[in-house]
């Protein structure tokens, strides 16, 4: 299949799927979003991929969807929709993002530069994540946009740091992320490729039909904890908390004065605060 929001390449065992819209920090299309889970599930089929790596070109992984209207508009016409109606419509988006969660083959989330709200719906569905040191991640758009439609955060962090990072929209490092086990290992930008690339190396040289063995294994095991049952709960969360007054104002504020004012007034009072102690950063995207 040919692509043109993303990159696939093939080599030496390994599929990487590259997001491609640098030039908007990767921020997720519709149409993006298809042509990953699309080429996720080529990589699956092909018998000679053993795993695939999941990373954004440019100066980010992901900055998250891209909520921006058709050029010329500013309709945001799901702020009207029903819940039932909002709910149907995440759900579709987030089975594109269960193929990582669904396929056989292992997926690695490389992480660098901005991994933020749909970012992380994508990379922590992954089998392991490796980010950069000075990675940044986290979900503000909780603070006035609604929750985040998949749900990973208590399984891979516990309750007291899901709740931390989802009740404030406070962003952490790379660094910051490893320490919490939110990711596998941060390491220097610079190594972030290698450590990468090695670890598919190893996995390369393994069976496909082991690999799949071992990824199901674990996954069910977190099936058996409700983990499958939370995303479908998520996108449902999501879709009441879209009837916030807060998410009403914000995009109020984005049809008529665009959405960068909206950003703005969703993030300027948590930069005007005194300085946090150390922990998360303040702010995001």
């Amino acid at each position: 299949m040919a692509y043109s929001a993303i990159i696939y390449e093939k080599e030496r065992g390994r599929a990487r799927i590259v997001l491609n819209r640098p030039e908007k920090l990767n921020a997720l299309t519709w149409q993006m979003q298809q042509e990953i889970a699309e080429a996720l599930w080529e990589a699956d089929r092909d018998t000679e991929v053993h795993v695939v790596i999941l990373k954004g070109a440019g100066r980010a992984f992901s900055s998250g969807y891209d909520i921006s209207p058709p050029p010329g508009q500013r309709n945001y016409s799901f702020v009207s929709m029903t819940v039932e109606r909002d709910a149907w419509l995440l759900e579709r988006a987030q089975q594109l993002r269960m193929a990582i969660w669904d396929m056989h083959k292992p997926v690695i989330a490389q992480v660098h530069g901005y991994c933020l709200a749909g970012g992380t719906d994508l990379a922590l569905l992954c089998d392991i994540v490796i980010a950069a040191e000075d990675a940044v991640i986290g979900v503000p758009p909780v603070r006035a946009m609604g929750s985040p439609p998949n749900h990973m955060w208590t399984y891979l962090v516990g309750p007291q740091w899901a709740k931390r990072l989802l009740l404030t929209g406070d962003t952490i490092s790379g660094r910051e992320a490893e320490r919490i086990g939110l990711v596998l290992m941060a390491v220097p930008a610079e190594r972030l490729e290698a450590e990468v690339e090695a670890l598919a190396d190893k996995m390369a040289k393994i069976d496909i039909d082991l690999l799949a063995a071992n990824k199901r294994i674990v996954n069910l095991a977190l099936e058996l904890m409700g983990a499958r049952t939370m995303q479908r709960l998520a996108a449902e969360r999501d879709a009441m908390a879209h009837q916030s007054p807060a998410v009403s104002e914000f995009f109020r504020i984005a049809k008529e004065k665009g959405l960068r004012a909206a950003l703005e007034w969703r993030d300027a009072r948590f930069r005007e605060e005194p300085q946090a102690p150390p922990g998360p950063s303040q702010g995001g995207r």
